[in-house]
């Protein structure tokens, strides 16, 4: 069964339960797909800031870790979380790594993925730290390419948190 809205997904947690989107109704939530050797990854601390910010006011980021672009999240998921919380403080949710893009695509990309096309209507995840942002009612508003940092959304996030 496919999800027809974003609060019918789900995604795996590295712990193997999971992570259920409902419990995201209310909330303005960042889906973002993230590596730790990528020339973005410094984008971690500018997310876990922006998170910071605003979770108390009813924001959430998703962490998808992929390994699709360029080899650069070649770590298992207790790698990826160390490195994550060690190097970044990062401490919003963190799904099972999986991929964005292809056959195995995990749920909420496809779902995300033909919600909001990227430049020139085009579907696929172009490289890491592509940026979805979901309004309270579960709709995407917007999607940023990698080269978009989490400051320069700030005030998108803003928006909707107090719309």
């Amino acid at each position: 069964m496919s999800a027809t809205t974003f609060y019918d997904l789900k995604a795996d947690l590295p712990n193997g339960t999971s992570y259920n989107f409902d419990q995201l109704k209310g909330k303005v939530v960042l889906i973002v797909n993230v590596a730790s050797q990528c020339g973005f990854t410094p984008q971690y601390k500018g997310l876990q800031a922006l998170y910071d910010k605003y979770k108390e006011q009813g924001f959430v980021i998703l962490g998808f870790p992929c390994n699709q672009f360029g080899g650069q999240e070649p770590g298992d998921d207790s790698d990826i979380a160390s490195f994550c919380t060690l190097n970044h403080g990062v401490n919003f949710p963190l799904m099972k790594k999986s991929d964005v893009n292809g056959d195995n695509t995990n749920a909420a990309y496809k779902w995300l993925k033909n919600e909001k096309a990227g430049i020139m209507g085009l579907t696929r995840i172009k490289w890491n730290f592509e940026k979805f942002l979901i309004d309270k009612n579960g709709n995407v508003v917007q999607r940023w390419a990698s080269t978009t940092t989490p400051q320069a959304i700030d005030s998108a996030v803003e928006k909707l948190l107090s719309a």
